[in-house]
């Protein structure tokens, strides 16, 4: 019988996910990064804006920075999701000692990888948002 080392059965199981199956963990990542807080935070921190002509890179960015761009997002679940960013290692959290104390936040290697799928989601939301509303009316006048 073959004995497999710690390194091999990391790779089998790496090989079996499949978030087609229910007990896969892939599913439960799957959920997170599929909420509209956390595409929008990758968003935000991916990229810059078009600025002066100026197109950016990924930045860091101070919570209040993401507070404020982020409309309609609570202190509570700014503060939660930056934090499920940050275990999953997509967020990196940097703490300045100033008076008062700086905390900046910034995407990690992993975080970019997913940055651009993130931004994506986004425009493509916001480029089909009026055709969206228009199948939802018409499919409401038939249903109603």
């Amino acid at each position: 019988m073959a004995t497999t080392t710690a390194a091999q059965k990391r790779a089998q199981e790496k090989m079996a996910y499949d978030a087609f199956v229910a007990a896969c963990p892939s599913r439960k990542l799957l959920d997170r990064i599929s909420n509209k807080w956390v595409t929008l935070i990758l968003a935000a921190l991916g990229s810059l804006e078009v600025d002066e002509g100026c197109a950016g890179g990924p930045r860091s960015m101070r919570y209040s920075e993401l507070s404020r761009l982020l409309a309609g997002v609570s202190q509570k679940m700014l503060t939660q999701t930056l934090r499920s960013l940050e275990r999953d290692g997509l967020v990196t959290r940097t703490v300045t000692p100033t008076v008062p104390v700086t905390v900046t936040y910034e995407l990690t290697d992993l975080g970019l990888s997913l940055h651009e799928m993130m931004r994506g989601i986004k425009a493509w939301a916001e480029t089909h948002m009026d055709d969206v509303l228009a199948n939802r009316d018409t499919y409401d006048g038939r249903v109603a």
